[in-house]
């Protein structure tokens, strides 16, 4: 980064940048706990020496701190995977439940933005398609971060809230359903060849909002892979040609995870068989009446405080999993 001309490829010198800060994000804490507790070595020894008992009662609840600290080097360890650290694209599908599953989709998007915020991750929208009467249908952002694929993929599954209807006049409890999927962005990296033969592409105006040039203009570009069926949007720029790249980095993320799937039983799991977007499929559980409690039903995780993991506050959930999963792939190992 201090060779003259690093800045004269934006794009390549920005990628370097991030490399830089999720390597920081791994070595710091740990450089970090290593001076922490050699600080605290030395004081130990002065107190003892001194018999200093206010100071020893004082290293005594930094030591608490400290073991906190060595639990969030823990998780970060569990985030070894060889697409962890990638940026990702992060999608949100409303599923059964019509106007109350768009707004409970678009719930799930102030979370998880919040979550973005608090977490210093950069996001942008690439594409939107909103609800009939309220909230979103669909959307999908581009989320970059450290850790951001590995973190974010534990969120992957169908998502349900039981609430009583703010749409209903006779304020009656629903149960609503929405998505999450997740994939990592390759950037370029992954070679995967297309037959420009299977592809459709289809050029439409931008919904929603989005500035005078975006929504009047045919930019937005819908591409269908007829093998597979599979089928990217993305309607971000006013350009055509940007949005059409982008498109396509889209589809070659799914259909690498595609050929991961194959290979992979466990990513299979949690990528293609995700089930139906209804009841029976849920990997958490939102519930605001009766009774207000979120429950992880991978790992049994639970809190009271429903407003403030809504407000994304949503770290012990992705921890918990990430614990979960490790022990899990500890056991079969072991096997």
């Amino acid at each position: 980064m201090s060779q003259p001309g690093f800045w004269d490829t934006p794009d390549a010198a920005q990628k370097i940048v991030s490399q830089l800060s999720a390597v920081k994000s791994i070595i710091m804490p740990v450089l970090n706990v290593e001076r922490a507790v050699k600080d605290m070595g030395e004081l130990l020894e002065l107190a003892a020496d001194e018999n200093d008992a206010e100071t020893l009662a004082s290293i005594e609840a930094d030591i608490q701190g400290l073991e906190q600290r060595c639990d969030k080097i823990e998780v970060a360890g569990m985030l070894n995977g060889p697409d962890d650290m990638r940026p990702c694209f992060f999608g949100i599908h409303a599923g059964a439940g019509g106007t109350e599953s768009c707004d409970w989709a678009n719930m799930l998007l102030r979370m998880y933005t919040r979550y973005f915020e608090d977490n210093k991750y950069s996001f942008e929208e690439l594409d939107m398609t909103p609800g009939e009467e309220a909230g979103i249908r669909s959307i999908t952002l581009r989320v970059e971060g450290p850790f951001a694929f590995g973190k974010l993929s534990c969120e992957t599954g169908v998502h349900r809230l039981v609430r009583i209807s703010p749409f209903d006049s006779q304020s009656r409890r629903h149960t609503s359903f929405a998505a999450v999927d997740v994939m990592p962005d390759f950037e370029d990296e992954i070679e995967i060849e297309i037959d420009e033969d299977d592809l459709r592409i289809d050029y439409y105006r931008a919904s929603g909002a989005g500035g005078q040039h975006v929504n009047k203009t045919s930019s937005a570009v819908r591409i269908t892979h007829a093998p597979t069926g599979i089928v990217v949007q993305c309607q971000n720029d006013r350009s055509q040609h940007k949005n059409k790249a982008e498109a396509m980095r889209m589809l070659k993320s799914r259909l690498y995870m595609l050929e991961q799937q194959k290979r992979d039983a466990e990513l299979a799991k949690l990528y293609s068989n995700k089930g139906d977007i209804a009841w029976g499929n849920q990997i958490r559980s939102y519930v605001l009446q009766p009774y207000q409690m979120i429950k992880d039903h991978r790992t049994d995780h639970q809190r009271g405080n429903v407003q403030a993991v809504l407000d994304g506050d949503i770290e012990d959930f992705i921890e918990s999993y990430l614990r979960y999963r490790a022990g899990k792939n500890n056991k079969a190992k072991s096997e």
